[in-house]
């Protein structure tokens, strides 16, 4: 009797261990997976995003071209991604501590990027901004676009709560009550928007759409009717960026595309980023 109790608890001794063992992990992703979607979301924090596949992706220095990123900030991005069978939609999420989408002197905007090849084939543009024969296309987001979308004027107040205004151009007064010399004013203290300089004033869209064939050359883009949204979470930042299908990219096709990020409070813009290189992009056939 002693010696059955004794072979009893051993077994249970064994089991419990067996049980206890650490289970064998699967394998993280090797590459963004498009899981198919019959609507796309819009919004970071839709549910529908729960379905797709998250792939974690390491962010590297630019550190290749002038001006010269060498310092890392932001390690990863988390990246999920869907399609309707004619358009892509990326969810990026990372950590960032300060939010960065006012933009004042000596200060620069948060700011994500997802770049894909003008043309899906198997020979691959270089992955920092494509080469000559080569383009590739970016859809670039940036938080004080979406600021503005979301309602924020570039008024001296809103921008500067509180501040006493002795003169300021566009909140004085005028002098005259005339609309030619208001131009003129226009023309004189904001000469960007006055020359129609996409980059400034109010935007009712969040994402700009690039083309560029190497560093150095970017420009604005052939639409491919892009639309973006992001949203402060309690980490950081998520950000929906949506565009037409590239050429090519189609289920079975092998495809690449790359992301970058900028973080305002380090003085990250332009060349000076965080970004991967190319990661390889998988179509699922819809069921």
């Amino acid at each position: 009797m002693h010696r059955q109790a004794i072979l009893l608890a051993c077994s249970l001794s064994a089991a419990l261990l067996s049980a206890c063992r650490e289970q064998p992990q699967a394998s993280a992703p090797t590459e963004v997976v498009v899981h198919p979607r019959a609507a796309l979301p819009a919004d970071p924090a839709d549910p529908a995003w729960q379905g797709a596949p998250a792939f974690e992706a390491p962010l590297l220095l630019q550190d290749m071209v002038e001006p010269r990123q060498l310092e890392a900030s932001t390690s990863s991005l988390r990246v999920l991604a869907l399609s309707d069978g004619s358009r892509i939609a990326f969810r990026l999420e990372w950590d960032d501590a300060t939010r960065d989408d006012e933009l004042r002197p000596g200060g620069f905007s948060d700011a994500c990027a997802v770049q894909l090849p003008a043309q899906v084939a198997v020979d691959v543009p270089a992955p920092q901004m494509g080469e000559g024969g080569k383009p590739v296309e970016i859809t670039f987001w940036r938080a004080s676009w979406q600021a503005t979308v979301d309602g924020r004027s570039d008024a001296l107040q809103e921008l500067y709560p509180g501040a006493a205004i002795d003169h300021y151009p566009f909140e004085a007064a005028p002098l005259e009550a005339s609309a030619d010399r208001q131009r003129e004013m226009v023309a004189l203290y904001a000469p960007a928007r006055a020359l129609g300089n996409s980059m400034a004033g109010a935007r009712e869209n969040a994402v700009q759409e690039l083309v560029a064939t190497g560093p150095g050359t970017l420009s604005e883009g052939a639409s491919r009717r892009a639309d973006g949204r992001g949203v402060r979470t309690s980490s950081g930042w998520a950000v929906v960026i949506s565009r037409e299908l590239p050429p090519g990219l189609t289920p079975g096709a092998a495809a690449q595309v790359a992301f970058a990020v900028w973080e305002g409070s380090h003085q990250e813009v332009g060349a000076r980023k965080m970004r991967t290189a190319w990661v390889p992009l998988s179509l699922e056939v819809a069921p």
